[in-house]
């Protein structure tokens, strides 16, 4: 029997390579390496559990990259800005070098729109902008590569931008979002549609995949969450400026994203559909939150402790 084709994964202890990672192991059709740099981590062990073979490297060392590509015929990329904020770009480009330097014939590389070149330079998003330039220099390359965007997740609602108590006992989240539809997805279907673009090069190679699991405007998560949750939670448009003020880091980073949101992306669609076409399963956010109901539940109960 011929030997399975081998992806490497970076990032795979991360949200989004995680999933990728996953996916594949579950489909079967790619033998998975998973590179990180944490490789006695739970994640870690339980990618080694699941199939994967786990080697240590760190996008910051170009010679452990390279070492990882050995011999494999696709890779998965994703870089962080959150974590390492300006040195993402000189993390992208040595994964981009290696890549060029290897025999990978399917290079999936997560990156998001260029905001500042699309307004005119009215609003920079450096957590975009950053992976967008990443794909520039992708292309100037000439590597075999597909593109994913992926829309911000669900799972924000638990963590950044959790639903807080209000005097009157209800709970509300905001942002400047106004009432533009925000596209959103669980961050464990960025695997399951990445894992079917390596199964499809022909079809995906130079292209931008959007990936998106709804497209609701504040107010209808807002409405979804009461709905399913039976508590009152309401959506309250944040302007940009009093957004950008709040002062914690990134802050204006975020209130420009979503001011880029609400000003030139209408809707996605389009992208939420493609992606049902590939993978049916694809979460809604109402079948997303009722599945993490009880996530919810101890928020909610966190927030009524603290106001006591």
């Amino acid at each position: 029997m011929e030997a399975r084709k081998t992806i490497l994964v970076v990032g795979a202890t991360g949200a989004q390579g995680g999933g990728v990672a996953r996916h594949l192991l579950n489909r079967g059709q790619f033998a998975v390496r998973c590179l990180t740099r944490h490789p006695e981590s739970d994640k870690a062990k339980a990618l080694r559990r699941a199939g994967a073979q786990i080697v240590e490297g760190d996008l910051e060392e170009t010679d452990s990259i390279r070492a990882a590509l050995k011999g494999c015929y696709g890779c998965f990329g994703v870089t962080s800005f959150w974590e390492h904020f300006e040195r993402e770009y000189g993390h992208g480009k040595n994964l981009l070098e290696a890549v060029k330097r290897s025999e990978v014939e399917h290079f999936v590389f997560s990156t998001l729109p260029y905001c500042k070149k699309i307004s005119g330079g009215a609003l920079e998003v450096p957590h975009f902008d950053m992976k967008a330039q990443l794909e520039e220099h992708t292309r100037k390359l000439g590597l075999k590569a597909t593109f994913v965007h992926v829309a911000f997740y669900f799972e924000n609602y638990l963590t950044f931008f959790p639903p807080q108590k209000q005097e009157d006992g209800s709970f509300a989240f905001g942002f400047p979002q106004g009432d533009t539809p925000l596209a959103a997805v669980a961050v464990e279907d960025v695997g399951s549609i990445v894992s079917i673009l390596f199964d499809r090069p022909q079809e995906y190679l130079g292209k931008v995949v959007g990936i998106v699991g709804d497209d609701l405007t504040g107010d209808g998560y807002a409405e979804t969450m009461t709905r399913i949750l039976g508590t009152k939670v309401v959506y309250r448009h944040v302007p940009r400026e009093d957004f950008a003020a709040l002062g914690f880091p990134g802050a204006d980073d975020l209130a420009n994203m979503f001011e880029f949101n609400r000003l030139y992306i209408p809707n996605r669609r389009a992208d939420m559909e493609a992606c049902r076409a590939l993978n049916p399963q694809m979460q809604t956010f109402e079948t997303w939150l009722r599945s993490n109901q009880s996530a919810f539940v101890k928020l909610f109960d966190r927030e009524h402790a603290h106001a006591r």
